[in-house]
């Protein structure tokens, strides 16, 4: 019998029956390991209703008794990471060592929301005025949407729905319908450890769910992380309906390699970089700017090391890349491959001829040289294991073309050369920056988030920025006068 998948609202798994349902794949087998029920208007009111009802009891909880859930949740993360890391190699097919890899960076991100209350401390001014004091405080703002993307089912949601919690917030999780288990497993560690009902629900299904969270009334804001042209849709619409917005799109990071690089460091780099998570990354590289005359050298070093690659199930220790997710996205990361040679690249290695036994969406890594920038390879988000290399001339033109680019994600540096990266670092247009680093991931004390078509709203996820986003100043202005004085006043207030 097909697993059931269902949503979890109000502390437990919904006993209803869903007009709509949804194939989750076992993506190295293509095999159908479960349904997934898709909610309709009335499960995201009962969702944001039990949100709605946690609210006040959650937001007047002590910043101690919050913090003690998330230490809590965090050991409990910590002591069944082997379990999460199989459910979601099992329903996103990345290998097992990537999924620990996943959970490992989540729980950074929770380390670091356990610290609220130091992050939430407001300012002090005694005696601004004659016997008046001024004080700011930080305050949730109400319940809260999450939508999360499938390449990291368990991060993403952990780069957002700790801060959120950890400000008193109440929050309803979309997660991706195609690998939606690991939602589910985080929401019960977070009832284990204490997290009253309500306080967190998790909600499945398309594009129907997500409507209803961007326009629902009660929703105060709303955090994204997808392909751009959605995020831009989330951000329009859920401004339009006056909530507050951090939506994360997509990306097209590029690597320049300088001519007095370590190419075997940068075709190590690349490789890593380029097909880990099948090239399922929002930071994995996609692009390398070859700058003259190291082009060929290095376009050979990346080969050779493509070659060595062992694709296959995840669960086997011997594999270094899993499946694509999906036989869709496997079949339109395939077509830009096919784009890419009647475009005229240079196919360097062809990963359609990746043969695995037993089933599954694959295609192996796959490698184009002498890229032109008005290809669709160069040009489009694939999101998948395919890696283009550009010519440049000089440093110059390599920091031109990665300006050009409408996204502003990602970006490194592979040079020796101090003088070099530390100009990079200034004049490059990406809001994430590697010097000799290929996924400059930060870690969970500064914000993830890019610049231009890879961002819409302020502010960045988690760290500094993830505590302002779920929380908003109150100024209070306080006075505790002698009963002797008094007097009216029609005059504007002044300090003195």
């Amino acid at each position: 019998m097909t697993q059931r998948i269902s949503h979890w609202i109000d502390g437990k798994s919904w006993a209803g029956v869903a007009d709509r349902t949804g194939e989750v794949f076992d993506p190295a087998t293509g095999e159908v390991r479960a349904r997934v029920d898709f909610a309709g208007g009335g499960q995201v009111d009962e969702a944001v209703a039990a949100a709605a009802r946690a609210f006040p009891g959650w937001r007047d909880t002590s910043l101690a008794a919050r913090s003690r859930v998330l230490f809590r949740f965090r050991e409990l993360l910590a002591k069944r990471k082997d379990e999460l890391a199989a459910i979601i190699t099992a329903e996103h097919g990345k290998v097992l060592s990537d999924a620990a890899g996943e959970i490992a960076r989540a729980i950074e991100n929770v380390e670091y929301a356990c610290g609220a209350p130091q992050m939430l401390k407001g300012g002090f001014s005694e005696n601004a005025s004659t016997g008046v004091d001024v004080y700011s405080i930080a305050q949730p703002l109400g319940v809260v949407g999450v939508i999360s993307p499938f390449n990291f089912p368990a991060m993403v949601p952990l780069w957002f729905v700790p801060n959120a919690l950890a400000c008193g917030n109440t929050v309803v999780l979309k997660p991706s319908e195609k690998d939606p288990s690991a939602s589910l497993f985080i929401a019960e560690l977070f009832a284990e450890a204490g997290l009253p009902d309500g306080a967190l629900n998790v909600l499945h299904g398309d594009k129907v769910a997500v409507d209803g969270l961007l326009t629902h009334p009660v929703v105060k804001a709303i955090s994204f992380v997808g392909s751009t042209p959605i995020a831009r849709y989330v951000y329009e619409t859920a401004t339009a309906h006056g909530k507050r917005v951090q939506a994360l799109g997509g990306a097209k990071n590029h690597m320049v390699v300088l001519p007095d690089a370590d190419l075997d460091l940068a075709a190590d780099a690349a490789v890593s970089a380029g097909f880990g998570s099948a090239g399922e990354r929002c930071m994995a590289v996609s692009v390398v700017v070859a700058v003259d005359p190291v082009g060929d050298e290095l376009v050979s070093k990346i080969a050779s090391r493509m070659g060595s690659l062992t694709v296959g199930d995840g669960r086997s220790p011997d594999s270094e890349m899993g499946p694509l997710v999906t036989a869709a996205h496997r079949d339109r990361v395939q077509s830009y491959v096919e784009a890419g040679v009647s475009a005229g690249a240079s196919l360097v290695v062809d990963g359609r001829s990746v043969s695995v036994p037993g089933g599954g969406f694959w295609l192996g890594p796959t490698l184009f040289d002498r890229v032109r920038t008005d290809m669709s390879i160069y040009t489009d988000e694939i999101f998948g294991p395919v890696l283009s290399v550009v010519r440049a001339g000089s440093y110059d033109d390599a920091l031109a073309l990665v300006n050009a680019n409408a996204y502003g994600n990602g970006t490194a540096i592979f040079t020796n050369d101090g003088r070099a990266a530390r100009r990079f670092q200034n004049e490059v247009e990406v809001g994430m920056v590697g010097l000799n680093v290929p996924i400059p991931v930060p870690v969970g004390y500064y914000s993830f988030g890019g610049w231009k078509d890879s961002l819409f709203g302020d502010s960045h996820a988690y760290g500094p920025e993830g505590f302002h986003f779920f929380t908003r100043t109150k100024v209070v202005t306080s006075r505790w006068p002698d009963p002797s004085q008094g007097g009216v006043n029609l005059g504007f207030p002044r300090n003195s």
